[in-house]
């Protein structure tokens, strides 16, 4: 009896384990973890900052990796997903589909899709990279360049961007791909030392990082449903393009903010 509570008790733990394991969060730090460990491999001269959590008009906002250098500020967003990828700069979510064969006792194969999504890494950085010019405003020639890199085995073959999207082996010579001097040594200094100081991931917990996220999302969808941009206030407007009709602001092309989502109480 107590053999078999042990083994139920063994097996109950093990499946905890694989869940907590597999959790987003959890495979999240995995990513970071690794790609911490690539970008150490960088020259002194980049200085590198991890887990960067600044203030902003709506609450914080996370940045998983910043590699201050003379050639540049990079910005990095970390994802840890396996797959195939489907994404480019303008969908609002990127999807990832795993198909999985299943072999039944007659030998028949069947494949399974498993699809997810998730939101666009591009929009993500580039809003880090908002932040980080916003904080760093008075600086002369500040270059910031967003950059997205997936770890573990996914294939990014369907993504379209105008953005660095890399796998994680491809990171370090993507950043030194960048090899013209643009800020000098002292205001590498200086930014490294800003960024630093503006970090608040010591007094902001995960929990309250996610209820930023959220309140931030919901006002930005009520300004939707109010036909409102929530990018500069402008009017959203009916637009018919390639791939049928969507809503645009009326300042494009100053602002090029769209949605397909369209709210019962517009107009």
């Amino acid at each position: 009896m107590i053999i078999s509570v042990s083994i139920l008790l063994l097996v109950i733990g093990a499946i905890v384990f694989k869940r907590w394991y597999n959790s987003a969060e959890q495979k999240g730090k995995r990513g970071e973890a690794k790609v911490h460990g690539i970008l150490a491999t960088l020259p002194d001269d980049y200085y590198l900052l991890d887990d960067v959590v600044l203030a902003t008009d709506r609450g914080t906002t996370q940045i998983d990796h910043v590699v201050v250098s003379r050639f540049g500020v990079f910005v990095i967003e970390t994802k840890n997903y396996t797959g195939n990828v489907y994404g480019d700069d303008k969908r609002k979510e990127w999807t990832q589909i795993i198909p999985t064969n299943v072999r039944y006792g007659s030998g028949k194969v069947y494949t399974y899709i498993h699809k997810s999504r998730f939101y666009n890494p591009v929009k993500q950085t580039l809003l880090h990279l908002y932040e980080i010019k916003k904080n760093l405003g008075d600086i002369p020639n500040l270059k910031v360049v967003p950059i997205v890199v997936f770890v573990g085995n996914c294939n990014l073959a369907h993504v379209e961007s105008n953005c660095h999207v890399v796998y994680d082996h491809e990171l370090v010579a993507t950043i030194r791909s960048y090899n013209m001097d643009v800020i000098s040594g002292e205001d590498v200094r200086l930014i490294y030392k800003r960024l630093s100081l503006s970090n608040v991931r010591a007094f902001v917990k995960n929990s309250q990082h996610v209820r930023n996220i959220r309140k931030s999302a919901a006002e930005m969808e009520s300004k939707v449903r109010a036909g409102i941009c929530p990018k500069c206030g402008g009017q959203l407007v009916r637009r018919n393009g390639a791939y049928g009709s969507f809503w645009g602001c009326s300042n494009y092309p100053t602002c090029r903010y769209t949605t397909h989502k369209i709210t019962k109480n517009w107009f």
